[in-house]
């Protein structure tokens, strides 16, 4: 069955405060979605995602490997989180994906993973 993946976009300067009535009410709706991922056979892997600031990049040219603080993308948006899920179809896929999206609040990317 075809894979994808659906990704979670914050700003970039997000922080989660799991304390706010918000983030509990998201919280909730979130695992809610996954249960229903896990019990319809859908669900292959999720998780969240520290801020993007505490990423590091690692790049190799010409053999030689650096490392950089921060986040590779310098973009305003940042991913937050994914599911990884697998659905018959792209259709299917963009179901889940709404209802992911309604669930965290968030705009929600639906990706195909390569064959």
């Amino acid at each position: 069955m075809p894979q994808y993946l659906l990704s979670v976009w914050h700003d970039e300067d997000y922080e989660p405060d799991f304390s706010t009535p918000d983030a509990q009410r998201q919280v909730a709706q979130v695992g809610a979605f996954n249960d229903q991922l896990q019990s319809s056979g859908a669900w292959l892997f999720a998780g969240g995602l520290q801020p993007a600031s505490s990423a590091t990049v690692v790049s190799s040219t010409g053999g030689e490997v650096s490392m950089t603080d921060g986040p590779y993308a310098e973009t305003k948006e940042q991913m937050g989180g994914f599911w990884v899920i697998q659905a018959p179809d792209m259709d299917a896929a963009l179901q889940l994906g709404s209802r992911a999206a309604a669930a965290c609040e968030r705009p929600v990317e639906v990706r195909p993973l390569q064959g």
